[in-house]
């Protein structure tokens, strides 16, 4: 299937686009899927055993409470191990950490960074390094497939997508597998909500943006809305306005876009020091620097 001409395809309906992310941002999934699913087959596929309690540490920071949150799986596991190679516990523990050479070398010359694409990789340049990435990551969306179920949408999240769909064209921009997604928004009966439901296989968030929405609504009239720096980098590539969800403040934020901030979208006074004034709030939740470095 040809899915980034699924995204060209689609027409505008109304005057005001929407993407929404849905990971972290909509559903209380994040944290869920990290420490419940991504973590314990990290821990069981690399061996990593001795040092478990260093790899949920560093593995949550990466993936959660610091300025990665929200990259690709991948991308993320290359930070994770180069972070841990760091870790005196790890370097006095002895564990010899996976050769990452090999996934860093894929992820620059793939722009789809799903499993699919991964596996095809793998078969034609099998790699044991490779190989064991491809069966933790398809491990992960096995477990979350069976077993994640009835996570409900943050409060005020709901409402607040009823009334975008009333006024814009509203897309998923994630980069969670497309299956996952369409079962998280069928369940809890939102995705009668938006226009398409686009996931990694779509290709980049920035990519969703630039083939959805971009020169088919004015900039001012485009609005991406999520919870992690890639959300924010992918609105600031196509130069359209950002409005965060803040990690642990998620409810209030959707109450805020409800109440206030999506009424000054659409009466144009959301640009500049207001939208300035919420990117200020999001980037101190989200630090760079981990906690174990003094």
């Amino acid at each position: 299937m040809d899915y980034p001409q699924i995204l060209k395809d689609l027409k505008p309906g109304k005057d005001f686009f929407a993407g929404i992310d849905s990971d972290g941002c909509v559903f209380d999934t994040m944290e869920l899927k990290q420490k419940e699913f991504f973590i314990p087959n990290g821990i069981k596929y690399f061996k990593l055993f001795p040092v478990s309690k260093i790899v949920r540490e560093t593995w949550e920071f990466v993936n959660l409470y610091s300025v990665h949150r929200g990259v690709n799986r991948f991308p993320a596991l290359v930070q994770v191990f180069e972070l841990l190679a760091q870790r005196k516990e790890v370097v006095e523990a002895g564990v010899k950490l996976p050769d990452m050479q090999p996934l860093k070398e894929w992820i620059s010359m793939e722009n789809k960074l799903g499993n699919q694409s991964l596996r095809l990789f793998c078969e034609k340049n099998p790699d044991p390094a490779l190989r064991t990435v491809l069966e933790w990551s398809e491990a992960i969306n096995a477990e979350i497939s069976k077993w994640l179920k009835g996570v409900r949408p943050f409060k005020n999240a709901m409402e607040c997508i009823r009334k975008i769909s009333d006024n814009a064209d509203i897309i998923v921009v994630s980069q969670t597998p497309l299956e996952a997604l369409e079962r998280e928004w069928k369940e809890h009966e939102i995705d009668k909500f938006v226009k398409l439901i686009a996931g990694q296989e779509h290709g980049t968030k920035a990519e969703h943006i630039a083939l959805g929405a971009k020169n088919k609504y004015p900039d001012d009239k485009i609005l991406m809305i999520g919870d992690a720096p890639g959300d924010l980098n992918a609105a600031k590539h196509n130069n359209v306005l950002f409005y965060p969800v803040i990690p642990g403040k998620e409810s209030e934020s959707w109450e805020k876009l409800n109440n206030e901030a999506f009424d000054r979208f659409m009466e144009g006074s959301y640009k500049g020091y207001y939208e300035n004034m919420l990117l200020d709030e999001f980037e101190k939740a989200l630090p760079e620097i981990p906690p174990w470095i003094k």
